[in-house]
């Protein structure tokens, strides 16, 4: 009998054994300052030029911004950090703060990590790479919130206090939210009208949030602070108008949003600038 027939098996077994058990990630390519973690397959992309906004630009956030830019700074000179949540009203400029602080101090060599949220059960092979590495990273997580039947949370509470190896010592992790608990207040409530245990289970749920040590509000700007905002923007970029063509464009503006938040003000001067000739 041939042994072609038993080599064609023996391949498909190794093939298949492959597919199971993929090859270790290649070492990563620290040379940029941010990175994507990328699960299709394992692997942190470098990226070149990331999109923030200048640390000082960011107004009507100054309580927030101090904060954050100083928790980190110990982090960066090898001191202890608490992981940050910020929570608030969407548009106040949340994200925007992690990345210009990351912006602020990246001459120091810390690095910034994006971990999307679909990807939050990844979390364990993504730390296994960052702890070997002879750098600190902000492992930064936007818009991370959790639906009724979404275990993912479970993940991440192991890595950031109670699991054995827990968070290493040079990843800090911040993530954004719309939503102080990360959770939909429908299903807290639901929890406890329908759990044998209403208070185990409603503990169950909200604990994920206490695992973060700072947690900084972010709350929508009023009108004044609005228009400081775009005004800051005009004169940073060399865009020119009068304070009442200001005002008024950026009220109507905003009128037209139906809301008023850093997000808008960068809008409107996005229009305004491209109106005048400008590139960003």
């Amino acid at each position: 009998m041939s042994d072609a027939p038993l080599l064609q098996v023996a391949e498909r077994i190794a093939q298949a054994l492959e597919r199971l058990a993929p090859a270790p990630l290649a070492a990563p390519d620290w040379t940029a300052s941010a990175y994507v973690w990328d699960t299709s397959p394992d692997r942190l992309v470098p990226v070149p030029h990331p999109n923030r906004i200048p640390l000082n630009l960011l107004l009507g956030i100054d309580r927030a911004r101090d904060t954050l830019l100083e928790n980190t700074q110990r982090f960066a000179d090898g001191f202890s950090a608490n992981n940050a949540l910020l929570w608030g009203a969407r548009g106040t400029g949340k994200s925007s703060l992690v990345k210009a602080v990351h912006g602020e101090l990246e001459a120091t060599g810390l690095k910034l990590v994006e971990l999307q949220r679909e990807d939050i059960q990844t979390v364990g092979t993504l730390l296994a790479v960052l702890r070997d590495a002879p750098h600190r990273f902000i492992l930064y997580c936007d818009d991370l919130s959790f639906g009724h039947d979404d275990a993912a949370y479970k993940s991440l509470k192991a890595v950031l206090d109670g699991g054995i190896e827990g968070r290493p010592d040079n990843v800090l992790f911040y993530a954004t939210s719309n939503r102080r608990h990360l959770m939909p207040r429908d299903m807290i409530e639901n929890e406890r009208g329908n759990a044998i245990n209403p208070a185990e289970a409603v503990e169950e749920k909200v604990s994920l949030s206490d695992r973060f040590g700072l947690w900084l509000g972010f709350h929508p700007q009023d009108q004044d602070a609005y228009l400081a905002i775009i005004r800051g923007y005009c004169d940073a970029f060399g865009v020119s108008i009068s304070d009442d063509d200001l005002r008024a464009q950026a009220i109507e503006w905003q009128a037209t949003r139906g809301s008023r938040s850093g997000r808008v003000a960068w809008q409107f001067f996005t229009d305004l600038a491209g109106r005048q000739g400008i590139s960003l």
